[in-house]
């Protein structure tokens, strides 16, 4: 209690107490996402990831604050990880956030590096296709019969370190023979919409009894997480996504959500599912999504001869 009564002292002395301060991140609840939206009779300060500099206009920014950092995802071709690693922003993406404030009124953006430093980056963030990796590229181009990715005149081209590495994800998953060309099983990858390892796995299920299961999570893996965690509420989020968890494997964390879902979906009217997402920290417009995916997922599988089976897959 004394310490609470301490901080809010400090808070009072340092005229934080009329601050309305608020997070926004692509992974917040859309109820909570709302309230940056909603007028505040204080004044507001918003904690904004870089979803903010060009996905969603906040109104009534007059300040914006820029760090110069964001995460990207770029492929790393030691580790063959994509990852989000931490990096400068560019010259461009400096202007966007810039461009956050004095939309209704003169604004002022505060920059957290000297000028020389902004003055030495890059013009403009790298184009996705030279820090992607180009497995499902190279297996579109050569389905589409588009000659080799190396002569392809990219207004970016792509780095011949990555090229290699497309080249031998294609070759370990059976999709290129040893002379680059296309196989049958390449055919097949190139007709599922998604990165050749998830379209690798939906073929191997049929073999493994367990396409229904693979399909689902197949499609978990192409969406955002439906499973919500408020900075406000993140222990009673924790305690309401611990009934799916399995505690041997991620993916059976999601085969238990989703066959959850599908279950109160089944039995309970459009207003009691939300209450039960709700309940349950679970986004359902991402739920949605999920269920879409899967389904055109399940009917491209069909065309290529993978059935569902009604009994499941053994663990």
């Amino acid at each position: 209690r004394e310490f609470g009564r301490r901080h809010e002292s400090e808070e009072r002395r340092a005229g934080l107490h009329d601050l309305d301060v608020q997070p926004f991140y692509a992974r917040m609840g859309l109820a909570q996402q709302a309230t940056i939206f909603r007028t505040s009779a204080r004044r507001r300060v918003v904690l904004a990831t870089n979803v903010a500099e060009t996905s969603v206009t906040v109104p009534g920014i007059c300040f914006v604050v820029d760090t110069g950092l964001a995460r990207v995802s770029r492929y790393n071709y030691r580790t063959k990880v994509q990852g989000l690693p931490v990096e400068n922003v560019s010259q461009a993406a400096a202007e966007q956030r810039k461009g956050r404030c004095g939309r209704i009124a003169p604004g002022v953006c505060f920059r957290l590096y000297a000028e020389d430093d902004f003055s030495q980056r890059v013009a403009f963030t790298d184009a996705e296709i030279v820090r992607t990796n180009l497995g499902a590229v190279i297996l579109q181009m050569k389905s589409l019969r588009l000659g080799e990715i190396e002569k392809f005149p990219f207004i970016d081209a792509p780095d011949n370190r990555f090229v290699k590495d497309g080249y031998r994800l294609l070759r370990e998953l059976g999709a290129l023979d040893e002379q680059d060309n296309l196989t049958e099983l390449g055919r097949k990858l190139a007709r599922l919409p998604l990165d050749p390892q998830l379209s690798r796995m939906i073929l191997e299920a049929g073999p493994q009894n367990a396409v229904g299961e693979v399909l689902t999570l197949a499609a978990a893996l192409t969406i955002a997480d439906p499973r919500e965690r408020p900075l406000d509420n993140r222990e009673a989020a924790d305690h309401a996504h611990k009934s799916f968890a399995d505690k041997q494997s991620d993916f059976v964390t999601w085969l238990n959500l989703w066959n959850r879902f599908a279950e109160q979906k089944r039995q309970r009217t459009r207003s009691e599912l939300r209450a039960w997402c709700r309940d349950n920290f679970l986004n359902q417009a991402r739920l949605r999504e999920w269920g879409d995916v899967r389904r055109q997922l399940k009917s491209l599988a069909a065309e290529l001869g993978l059935q569902v089976l009604e009994q499941p897959a053994s663990y």
